[in-house]
Order: structure tokens, then C-alpha cells, then sequence
């Protein structure tokens, strides 16, 4: 097996691209967006073990050179008051530091890097159709081109054009909140930069976090009723600005003043999951990141846990002989380690989870927290690190 298609050029597909190369493998592209500019607006953080994951691709660098690290999380009360002050995920190793940046500058900076490498991307290749067969798998688009290949990974995300072929009926479930993201330059946070702040307010959980030119990140997550598709389809930012201000104008903190200084590049979007269980893999055909597990974003790890998968999915074709036997073993180191993350995320959405009696305590850890630098780091081989795991 040598060649391999990917369909998605976001995070996923564009990692899972660097890594496959990496191993040696032939690797295209095709991403539907004529360009990379896909979500530009919103904001991401890549945690430490997603950082790690880029690393073992020579990639680190890639990051660290766009936006600016958080070395601490605090966690204020409705009130105001200060319930802890922690640390960030891997803070003392500037490799690993969480990473805060624009999700369209992250695609950017990926894909370039790809390119750089020598590997083939399409823009505006838009995937109509997939034909698996015994020994090759063939996809269709849109312009009426046509690809063949031994291996098909859908990266394509949460409304993934390739999971109607491997997981038929499977769409992404509301997860029980309103995500809302935005941007202030005013700085009402007047604080230094390097530090994440949770608000856990009444009415809506509130986070935010201050780059070093002094521009205030900020999301809002507000349970409830879904907002409604043809609000997300036409954006009305100074009503949504209106509401959030009036939510949590009821507590003492900094969130309303934050959100009312803020511009009318406010983002909506609403916090969905893929069902658990799902099917991942049909075939010559293999779904990874948001396609397959896509989970609320109130852990932050969506990117983290998908820069997971371009890893340990190379190294699992890498070191296993059989397409059969390597999909096997990446679906049995990947699966329990991000269906824990939907379900944990979920209920945390759904307010079926209660908060830790400890505010601010590290979070219990995820199936394979204790085994994962072993798993990613590329000089080892695959199967020896599973039966570690194991």
C-alpha cells in the first residue's frame, strides 16, 4: 500500500498528511475550500499533548510561531472570586506549552508546510461520491475528476461527506449549548497575557484570554436551545452581542464588560457530537478526527486529540503489515481515548456532570494520558507501545 487519499485539508487531514509522508507513504490532498481560509475567525487552543503530537512531526515550530502560549488556567465564581489558579498542561516545557491561535491561521500554516514538503494539494475539490473496491478505493468530485488510491482517510469534519459511506444515517447530535466566540482590542480584562481564564457564571460559562498586543480572546457557552440554523446561516453579531451582555451582566465578573467592548466579529456555532460507537472504517475507508469523534468543545481538545490520530495512525500503517491489521490496531489505541473525551464533554454540556468539590483541579485523566508520549513518539514502533498500553 503506498497511496493514500485524504479528503479534508483542515487540522486533521492536513497532519495526518504530514505524518503519512513522514512514514513514507504517497499522499494527496483534495480539500473542498478553494482556499485556506475555512473558519478563520474563531480561535483554538492546542494543548500540551497536541503539541507533543506536532512535535514527533517536526512540526512544533510551525505553531509556536503564530499566536502565544498559556502557561496557567484560573477559575473565578459567579461572583468574581478566585476559586483556583493552576497550571497549564506541560507549562515548564516551551515545546508544549498550550498554544492559542486562529483556527484559519492554524489550516494556513499546515498546509504550507505540507506543501513545503513536497505534498500534493487540491483546492476545490469538492468529494461527491466514494467506491470501495477489493484491491483500490475511487472517489468522485464535483469538477468531474476522479482519484484512486489503496487507502481513503476522511478528514472532512463534522458534516463529513465520507462518513455517509462508512457510518450511512450518522450526523452529529446537538450537544445541549450555544457556543459563541469573539474579540475585543479595549483589554476590559486588563491583565497580562499567559493566562486562561473560566468563568463558571450562572447563566452561561465564560472563558478568555489575553494575547501580548493586548486583544482579549473570549467564548461564551449558553445551555439551552440550539441556535437556530438560520441564524448560524445569517450571522446577526449585535443581537447575540445584546444577549450575552444581558445574561451575564448578571454576575461580578468580567464577562459582560468583555463581550460589550467587543466588535461585531462575534462567531456562533453550536456544540455538537458524534454518537459513540459510531462506525469508523468500511473498507479501504477510514474516517479520523472530527468525522469519527467530533466532541463538544468544552474540553478544548478537539485539535489536540485529531493531531493524535495523524500520528499514531502513520505509525500504526507504518509498523503493521495489513491494511486490515493496522486500521485494527489504530481503531483499538484511538477509540477508547476519544469516545471518553464526547462522553465527558457532553455531560459537562448537558450539566449532567458535577464540578469537581476542588475548583480548578487537574482533570482525572483520559484513557491513555499515562501511555500517549509513548505511543507518539515516532522512533518506536507501534505494536510494542499498544501492548504497553495494554
Amino acid at each position: 500500500m503506498t497511496r493514500i487519499l485524504i479528503i479534508g485539508g483542515g487540522v486533521a487531514g492536513t497532519a495526518t498528511a504530514l505524518a503519512l509522508h513522514k512514514a513514507g507513504f504517497n499522499v494527496t490532498v483534495h480539500e473542498a475550500h478553494p482556499d485556506t481560509a475555512e473558519d478563520i475567525g474563531a480561535f483554538l487552543a492546542v494543548a500540551s499533548n497536541g503539541m507533543r503530537a506536532l512535535t514527533e512531526l517536526d512540526a512544533s515550530g510551525v505553531v509556536t510561531a503564530l499566536g502565544f502560549p498559556l502557561h496557567s488556567m484560573r477559575v473565578l465564581d459567579a461572583q468574581g472570586g478566585q476559586l483556583a489558579q493552576v497550571p497549564l498542561g506541560e507549562a515548564d516545557n516551551p515545546r508544549l506549552r498550550y498554544r492559542c491561535l486562529r483556527r484559519g491561521e492554524l489550516n494556513a500554516a499546515l498546509q504550507a508546510e505540507a506543501v513545503r514538503r513536497g505534498i500534493r494539494l487540491s483546492h476545490g475539490a469538492r468529494l461527491v461520491s466514494v467506491e470501495n473496491r477489493q484491491d483500490e478505493v475511487t472517489v468522485r468530485f464535483a469538477d468531474g475528476s476522479v482519484a484512486t488510491g489503496d487507502l481513503l482517510v476522511g478528514a472532512d469534519g463534522l458534516s463529513s461527506v465520507v462518513r455517509r459511506s462508512v457510518a450511512p444515517g450518522v450526523e452529529p447530535v446537538y450537544a445541549g449549548q450555544g457556543v459563541f466566540y469573539g474579540y475585543t482590542s479595549s483589554n476590559p480584562a486588563a491583565e497580562g497575557t499567559g493566562r486562561f481564564t473560566t468563568v463558571r457564571g450562572s447563566a452561561a460559562a465564560f472563558g478568555y484570554m489575553v494575547s501580548p498586543d493586548g486583544e482579549t480572546y473570549w467564548f461564551a457557552r449558553v445551555s439551552g436551545d440550539a441556535v437556530p440554523v438560520d441564524e448560524l446561516a445569517h450571522p446577526t453579531p449585535s443581537r447575540w452581542r445584546e444577549q450575552l451582555v444581558a445574561l451575564l451582566a448578571k454576575d461580578a465578573t468580567p464577562a459582560a464588560d468583555i463581550v460589550a467592548a467587543s466588535t461585531d466579529d462575534i462567531m456562533a456555532t453550536n456544540a455538537t457530537e458524534i454518537p459513540p460507537g459510531t462506525r469508523w472504517n468500511s473498507g479501504r475507508t477510514l474516517l479520523i478526527g472530527d468525522a469519527a469523534h467530533a466532541a463538544s468543545p468544552v474540553t478544548g481538545q478537539g485539535a489536540s486529540m485529531a493531531l493524535e490520530d495523524a500520528v499514531i495512525l502513520a505509525k500504526s500503517l507504518r509498523d503493521t503489515p495489513g491494511l486490515d491489521s493496522a486500521l485494527s490496531l489504530y481503531e483499538a489505541c484511538r477509540r477508547p481515548r476519544v469516545e471518553h473525551n464526547i462522553i465527558a464533554s457532553g455531560e459537562i454540556s448537558r450539566r449532567t456532570r458535577t464540578p469537581p468539590r476542588t475548583a480548578g483541579a487537574p482533570p482525572p485523566q483520559r484513557p491513555g494520558d499515562d501511555t500517549l508520549a509513548v505511543q507518539l513518539d515516532w522512533k518506536l514502533d507501534m505494536r510494542t507501545t499498544s501492548d504497553d498500553a495494554d
